[in-house]
């Protein structure tokens, strides 16, 4: 038992990291830590699918001539989605503190219990 958690330590510690981020998303009512929680959730998602893109014994997809064709290549396409997922995820943040901001500037809090206040004042 022990000798599968240690082998698969990667994947424990990606549902951790998933949950952390998961727990924060829906238990915190302030959006900066919404916004962070989901970020951390992402960085979740990027371990485990850099986890399983992993060959034990592969080396780096390249040809060589003369070469034997018995040898073990690691995929390079999931770092490759991973490399744009990072990116995607870093502007998706940008681009929720700046929503995040403008809550602010708009209704002076960035509270989720009090934004639902203020919604039902106004109906």
């Amino acid at each position: 038992m022990l000798d599968f958690l240690h082998d698969h330590y990667n994947y424990w510690v990606t549902i951790i990291i998933m949950m952390i981020g998961f727990y924060a998303v829906v238990a915190k009512s302030n959006l900066v830590k919404k916004a962070i929680g989901l970020g951390i959730f992402q960085t979740g998602i990027f371990l485990f699918y850099i986890s399983i893109g992993k060959v034990d014994g592969g080396t780096a997809p390249v040809k060589v001539m003369g070469e034997q064709t018995d040898v073990v290549y690691s995929n390079p396409l999931p770092h490759a989605l991973i490399l744009t997922a990072i990116v995607v995820s870093v502007s998706t943040l940008a681009v929720a503190l700046a929503i995040i901001v403008n809550i602010r500037e708009k209704f002076g809090s960035i509270d989720e219990h009090d934004l639902n206040h203020l919604e039902a004042e106004q109906e």
